[in-house]
């Protein structure tokens, strides 16, 4: 018989070997001075409900950060953003070009945004800054 905590290890290796955990051909954005550093020199596309930075870098992959300022609601809220955002990345990283830093940030709007209505705004800004291949 496992212990408890050698079952939760075990579901969440499986989970990790499965993909589910991970995106396939990105890393995230993490420290503070990276996204600093894209806020003051990367290109920027806007829309109601979000504002993208991106700046090339040396790389085959890219990073994706996504910030979610606390006026847009509490944590539940913030996280069902963030969680939105990264799927729409998610499904279609494959078409994404490697090589870049993106950091998203959400707009007020993108709380009360039907999911298809933020996936097509999210295309069109990666269009524009010319991320898609």
């Amino acid at each position: 018989m496992t212990r408890p905590c050698e079952a939760y290890t075990e579901i969440l290796l499986r989970r990790v070997n499965r993909g589910l955990i991970f995106l396939k051909f990105s890393r995230s954005l993490k420290e503070n001075h990276e996204f600093r550093r894209l806020y003051k020199k990367g290109e920027t596309a806007v829309s109601p409900f979000m504002v993208v930075y991106v700046r090339k870098r040396k790389g085959d992959y890219n990073r994706l950060g996504i910030t979610v300022s606390a006026k847009l609601g509490h944590a539940v809220v913030r996280n069902r953003i963030r969680r939105r955002i990264r799927e729409i990345y998610r499904i279609n990283e494959g078409s994404f070009s490697p090589g870049f830093d993106i950091v998203v940030v959400a707009r007020s709007r993108a709380v009360t945004a039907p999911f298809a209505l933020l996936s097509a705004d999210f295309l069109n800004l990666m269009g524009k800054l010319g991320v898609i291949r």
